[in-house]
């Protein structure tokens, strides 16, 4: 509060052409500051989010806090993964951390959400706790869905993956939007894609279904420059993916900013929420990291061209020294707010690398639902074994563990 009087108080002598100034320090008196974000590009709209926003000091260590978080436990992941606990494929999220936050600061709690394989950012900020997440990585049975899905199918309430099949989300998007419209409810789909998978036949299929049918669904595309490792410029004729639904709106958001991401999803929320049907938007962003943990990343773009834009766009980085000039939040609380989310995630690597997996029995399990149990035979009479649960919550709790 010193810090913010003392800006008021200079404020106040300040020339003429500088007493904007004042307003805004006596803004921060509140907790609350506005900035500016880069304009938003528009596809048959007359209009579209307001480049101007506002965030509270409680909003911006809650985003802060988020997006370090996911960062550290992808950082995490990727460890995981070199030490050879992470089996399969891994796909991490580090470098787009705004547009998961973002995405999620405006989205409702009944509203329907589901994404490609690099799922973990949503995953968490849908409700799953990061050993919870890491532990699913690792097959442990205290993962998401007890070590079962690993890296790619991750759920949670109103949260319908993680898909492992490039586009494969596109469809079961729309389906999700159709079905809040079934229902009549006023909650729309954020169906997440990336670049790569914006070429995918399902995607011009469900566009048209969800402009007949006038479906809540918003297309989002997490335009991260390149599918896999191929230059989106050598696999799409046309690179403004906003454009890409022809005959229904788009607009296009920096996705390195997390005010601008949050303020283009509230306003393209209410836009479907009013009845106009389905809405396409691109947030242009970056990953450090390789396509995959079997990418290192380097064979298509240059070392330097990553260092450049973590020194120059990254999202946490950015953000961090916007709150902070604007007196929002200190230096110091950051500094102790990352100690926090380190201890955190060290603890969840923990639970991860010494929690216990399945069961075998559990091989059996989630196979169909509702069935009796299953009669499993070996070649003599010891050998066979009868399978008393169906369900891998069952035979959890059968093990006294609390599901």
């Amino acid at each position: 509060m010193i810090n913010v009087l003392s800006n008021v108080i200079k404020a106040s002598k300040a020339p003429v052409q500088q007493q904007s100034l004042i307003a805004f320090s006596i803004r921060l008196a509140s907790k609350e500051a506005s900035f500016q974000t880069k304009p938003y590009k528009l596809h048959r709209l007359e209009s579209g989010p307001s480049t101007n926003v506002s965030v509270t000091r409680d909003d911006a260590l809650d985003y802060y806090r988020q997006m370090s978080v996911i960062r550290r436990m992808e950082m995490a992941a990727g460890n995981l993964y070199k030490e050879r606990f992470v089996r399969g494929f891994c796909h991490l999220y580090v470098g787009q951390e705004a547009i998961a936050v973002g995405l999620c600061a405006s989205k409702d709690s009944e509203d329907a959400l589901i994404t490609s394989y690099r799922c973990h950012a949503f995953t968490y900020l849908t409700g799953s706790g990061v050993a919870e997440i890491l532990s699913e990585l690792t097959g442990r049975r205290s993962g998401n869905v007890h070590g079962k899905g690993g890296s790619m199918h991750m759920y949670n309430k109103n949260f319908f993956g993680g898909n492992g099949i490039v586009g494969a989300q596109q469809s079961l998007g729309a389906g999700l939007a159709f079905a809040l419209k079934y229902n009549k409810k006023k909650n729309v789909t954020y169906t997440v894609y990336g670049d790569g998978a914006a070429n995918q036949g399902q995607l011009f299929e469900v566009i048209n279904m969800c402009a007949l049918w006038n479906l809540p669904c918003i297309f989002i595309c997490e335009n991260n420059g390149y599918g896999m490792g191929t230059p989106a410029d050598r696999a799409s004729a046309v690179t403004d993916y906003y454009t890409r639904g022809d005959y229904i709106p788009g607009v296009w958001a920096d996705g390195m900013d997390v005010l601008a991401v949050r303020e283009a999803v509230r306003w393209s929320r209410e836009y479907c929420n009013t009845g106009k049907g389905p809405l396409m938007l691109e947030f242009a962003t970056y990953r450090y990291s390789g396509h995959s943990m079997s990418d290192p990343g380097t064979s298509y773009r240059t070392r330097d061209e990553v260092q450049q834009m973590r020194k120059s766009r990254d999202p946490i980085t950015g953000f961090k020294d916007r709150i902070v000039t604007a007196g929002l939040v200190s230096e110091e609380e950051l500094k102790e707010m990352d100690k926090q989310v380190k201890k955190e995630i060290d603890e969840a690597v923990n639970v991860s690398r010494t929690d216990p997996p399945l069961p075998l029995e559990s091989l059996y399990c989630d196979i169909y639902h509702n069935t009796p149990p299953q009669h499993v035979r070996g070649v003599t009479l010891d050998q066979s074994a009868v399978q008393k649960y169906c369900r891998t919550d069952d035979l959890l709790k059968s093990l006294g563990v609390n599901v």
